[in-house]
């Protein structure tokens, strides 16, 4: 309704701006001039009474202003009325096109061009039908809002949290998750998300407060691994490399062959001078793999291969989770010479990974590696 009103408004304003000049009637012709002369004779009569000019100064302007005053009463006389009128016709046929035509050709371009049938809808019903095309800062004010009418809503701050974390507002997702924990309970998962926020708030470093909080969820549950990680990260921190060393040492000596996490453990393990157990290299052919492909034809070879690649495919689409899988996936793709399952592989590996930043950078090295950008 808001909105049809400023269109009328408008229109009234446009057909006001064609009437105005047509409203002003027209004086007749000569009229005006003929008032100018009467007055310039009686103002040289006033300047004659009152000495500033002589008799035959006046005289002589008494003579030019009448000639032109003559020829002025003239020009008055043989005006046609119907000279007069037709102007007047005019202005009124103008005036009636404004006043008509003028609304008539708006609405028919708004018509054409517009769409009249399409209801109004507001904007929060518009945000909650389509949520994917939102922006993140908008759901997450969104979520903010509601948190501030329901602010015991432990789910709001459970979903916050996490955004905070990626956004980079670590202040924030440290008061979420301690709101999270104060009501919904202690766990070991809560204890270490928690700790995680505060070493993003110290800039990477592992405070006293967040190693309380990682020791508090192995105490609930030893096989913690995200405080068991961290827990290291602050030994290796405090210079006690050893200590560090031990405990990702233990973590990769209890994981499973294609553990996503492995990859970054071990990383951690070399920079403090650990070694790896044998049991965390990648899961390859056996030797009784190598000895039959050996005694293949070439064909027989490659179809093993594309076997192993095959089945490798199909277990990652199952574990999407497993960054070294991605990397063997996409490196088998472009030895065997097949670029378009390889860049398909690519996509659907950054698909994966789209909340994990460290992965989906590994992913894009490995691309990069391979050639397959662009």
């Amino acid at each position: 309704m808001a909105l049809w009103l400023v269109f009328a408004l408008m229109t009234a304003a446009a057909i006001f701006a064609v009437l105005w000049p047509l409203s002003r009637r027209g004086g007749t012709p000569g009229g005006s001039d003929i008032a100018v002369y009467r007055d310039q004779l009686d103002e040289i009569g006033r300047d004659r009474a009152a000495g500033l000019i002589g008799e035959a100064e006046a005289e002589a302007a008494r003579v030019e202003v009448s000639r032109r005053l003559i020829g002025a009463a003239d020009a008055a006389k043989t005006t046609k009325p119907a000279d007069s009128a037709s102007p007047s016709w005019r202005r009124r046929a103008t005036a009636v096109a404004g006043l008509v035509l003028l609304p008539l050709g708006a609405a028919a371009l708004y018509l054409a061009l517009g769409s009249p049938q399409m209801p109004g809808e507001p904007l929060a019903a518009r945000l909650r039908a389509a949520p994917q095309n939102n922006s993140i800062t908008a759901l997450v004010s969104q979520v903010e809002a509601h948190l501030e009418r329901e602010p015991n809503d432990a789910r709001g701050y459970e979903v916050l949290a996490p955004v905070y974390l990626r956004l980079g507002r670590y202040d924030d997702a440290v008061y979420a998750r301690r709101k999270l924990l104060a009501l919904s309970g202690e766990t070991s998962e809560r204890q270490s998300d928690l700790g995680e926020a505060l070493t993003a708030a110290s800039n990477g470093i592992v405070t006293d407060e967040a190693k309380s909080a990682f020791e508090r969820a192995v105490a609930l549950d030893a096989t913690a691994l995200k405080a068991q990680f961290f827990l290291g990260l602050a030994a290796e921190q405090d210079g006690d490399k050893p200590k560090a060393a031990a405990i990702w040492r233990g973590m990769l000596e209890k994981a499973p062959p294609d553990a996503p996490w492995a990859a970054t453990v071990r990383e951690a393990l070399g920079r403090v001078g650990g070694t790896p157990p044998a049991t965390t290299t990648a899961p390859g052919p056996s030797a009784d793999d190598v000895a039959a492909a050996n005694s293949m034809t070439e064909k027989d070879r490659g179809d093993m291969i594309r076997t192993m690649v095959a089945r490798l495919a199909d277990r990652l689409k199952q574990n999407s989770d497993d960054i070294e899988g991605w990397q063997r996936l996409l490196r088998a793709y472009m030895v065997l010479g097949e670029r378009d399952k390889a860049l398909a592989a690519a996509a659907d590996a950054k698909r994966a990974f789209t909340s994990d930043p460290d992965k989906l950078r590994r992913v894009e090295d490995m691309i990069k590696a391979l050639g397959l950008e662009g």
